[in-house]
């Protein structure tokens, strides 16, 4: 009898780790969307004050926008949410393809990060209130 109520013990532990993890791995995902829900859109009002700062500065607003972009990619691999997954990853992209070497191309790159951050924060806004 005390044989059966051992394996019958650990069974149930064996059951409550398992749901558990199981459990956390769900709360793990809702914390990662929560965490970047919050990242992104800092990350993005951050780059557009510098751009603003830097038009003046090509090789500064260069690496801003190299930041801003390995920043985003960070939070696409944390993000449990395939549109704040996606959207994320799209910015990065197009930020790491922006190429500043004078201050007419700052000009222009502020122009376009400008844009594009408005139409990657709807994406976000839509994928975090859902």
């Amino acid at each position: 009898m005390r044989l059966h109520k051992s394996r019958f013990l650990s069974l149930a532990a064996f059951s409550v780790v398992v749901l558990a993890a199981a459990g956390c791995g769900e709360v793990n995902q809702t914390i990662d969307k929560a965490q970047a829900c919050l990242e992104a859109p800092k990350i993005v009002t951050d780059l557009g004050a510098q751009i603003t700062k830097l038009t003046d500065d090509p090789q500064a607003m260069d690496k801003a926008l190299d930041d801003a972009a390995a920043k985003l990619n960070d939070v696409a691999d944390k993000a449990a949410n395939t549109t704040l997954k996606e959207a994320s990853d799209n910015l990065a992209t197009t930020l790491s393809n922006i190429s500043v070497k004078d201050v007419n191309d700052a000009v222009d790159a502020a122009q376009k990060v400008g844009k594009d951050s408005a139409a990657y924060l709807e994406k976000v806004t839509q994928a975090c209130t859902n």
